[in-house]
């Protein structure tokens, strides 16, 4: 085989996915390609190259082509696109430590995560400071806990709803029974 004829497949199958990604991307708004070469300073025949997964791109080269579409650089690297209808099946609750579970991270342009966060009796867990301009959504489906900003904790029933900033420190503690709560996190995108 020539080398034209090597030039013509793809690199990998990650080149390919990420080719396959930017053109979506793109496409979803309603950009061309010579518009996105010239807001990330590419040729139009690289990133027409790199769309048909036939490139190699370095991170830098993503990074850039990540921010001309204003979405965070692993919307690039996923292989799949929309994973259709998404059915969790719920899990057993461990009984003596929190349990912590990722239900889902929904990505491109904005960051959301959705964590089920299930405490014994009597428990207490400091949450880490997240990126700055996060929130924190609770959502309690059972029990009752003290919960939010560790200077400004509420107490926090069955059925209720607190947002806050979860770029400070913040605080879960149960009383003497467990409590379920769904928690989301939304984290501003760099763009």
């Amino acid at each position: 085989m020539t080398t034209a004829g090597r030039d013509r497949r793809p690199t990998s199958g990650a080149a390919a996915a990420a080719g396959a990604q930017i053109q979506r991307r793109r496409q979803q708004r309603g950009m061309s390609q010579a518009e996105l070469a010239r807001r990330t300073g590419l040729s139009k025949a690289t990133l027409s190259q790199l769309e048909a997964g036939m490139g190699n791109p370095t991170l830098d080269t993503l990074d850039a082509i990540a921010v001309a579409l204003a979405i965070p650089l692993t919307d690039l690297l996923i292989r799949h696109g929309d994973p259709g209808t998404v059915h969790i099946a719920s899990t057993i609750a461990r009984q003596d430590e929190p349990t912590r579970e990722l239900l889902r991270r929904i990505s491109g342009g904005h960051s959301l995560e959705i964590w089920r966060l299930r405490l014994p009796p009597d428990t207490t867990v400091d949450g880490i400071p997240h990126a700055p301009g996060t929130t924190e959504h609770l959502l309690v489906a059972s029990g009752d806990l003290l919960a939010g900003p560790a200077d400004d904790p509420r107490h926090l029933l069955a059925g209720d709803l607190l947002a806050f900033a979860g770029d400070a420190p913040h605080r879960y503690r149960t009383t003497d029974t467990p409590a379920d709560v769904t928690v989301v996190i939304a984290s501003p995108v760099a763009t």
